[in-house]
């Protein structure tokens, strides 16, 4: 899918007013989100409509395992664990405000849209959902920490 497409996608979307929209093809994952979690906005006008979040999920390049004989052992280390990764590259912020508690600390238990963190990406804020259900088990991010796509942010302990 390329960014005309993608274009394309958020001009049907503004027609017809959808909040959402999510499609999923071999290996590709596509989520736009109207009127995502955006914390400070400058200029515009009141009555513009709200931005849109977009995360992506290409495939992962396939690449050989460094230790064969490693890779199933750590698999079955981990039964029962799942990890929440970033969607996106920026900057990961565990609280809305320094002030703030944080999101997600280790304990706290999750559902598929509990926000857990959120990621600055260009000045723009994106809330974080777990999108699993667990209890999280570690936080594997400082706060104001950069992440990249796909870095591991918390460790779950599946329920």
């Amino acid at each position: 899918m390329d960014i005309k497409q993608i274009k394309q996608i958020i001009e049907l979307m503004k027609r017809a007013e959808l909040n959402e929209f999510a499609v999923e093809e071999e290996g590709f994952k596509l989520k736009i989100r109207r009127g995502g979690a955006v914390v400070a906005s400058t200029g515009g006008s009141r009555n513009s409509a709200p931005p849109f979040v977009v995360a992506s999920e290409a495939p992962a390049p396939v690449a050989a395992p460094a230790a064969p004989t490693a890779a199933p052992a750590a698999a079955a280390d981990e039964a029962g664990v799942t990890y929440i990764k970033s969607p996106m590259v920026g900057t990961f912020y565990s609280s809305p405000s320094p002030e703030s508690k944080a999101f997600a600390e280790i304990g706290t238990a999750v559902s598929e849209t509990s926000v857990v963190c959120i990621i600055e990406a260009m000045k723009i804020m994106n809330e974080i959902q777990a999108e699993v259900k667990g209890t999280v088990v570690e936080v594997l991010v400082e706060n104001g920490e950069p992440v990249e796509y796909g870095q591991r942010l918390f460790k779950l302990k599946s329920s």
